[in-house]
């Protein structure tokens, strides 16, 4: 039984390449475990011993996005909003994904447990 996750949030209206895609979440996951490590090394560390539980989900807009990320802001839940840099798809500052987390699944839940599944 897994008692913390990290959410990663991607947008899905900037119809990326699956390679990016992937990119933008790794680059979410890692950003967002580094600050909740300095904001609740409780968290970072009771989820790295659980096995780091990932869940990637989507959504449609910018202003999506960035709701979420207030939304954690608001609850103290580490998070760090993703901006390309543009060097392939997408024009520079573009924001892409949001790590949320980790933290336990109830307060992730809080943020993104509405949400569907990327591959849904």
């Amino acid at each position: 039984m897994f008692d913390y996750k990290q959410v990663m949030v991607i947008r899905t209206d900037l119809e990326m390449s699956p390679g990016k895609i992937a990119v933008q979440v790794a680059h979410a996951s890692l950003s967002a475990a580094e600050n909740a490590k300095t904001k609740n090394n409780k968290w970072f560390k009771n989820w790295w011993n659980e096995q780091q539980k990932k869940v990637v989900v989507k959504v449609s807009s910018e202003k999506e996005l960035k709701t979420l990320k207030n939304k954690a802001e608001d609850l103290g839940i580490p998070n760090r909003l993703i901006k390309d840099a543009g060097l392939t798809e997408l024009t520079p500052g573009t924001p892409t994904a949001l790590g949320v987390g980790p933290g336990p699944n109830e307060e992730i839940d809080k943020v993104t447990g509405d949400l569907p599944l990327l591959g849904e």
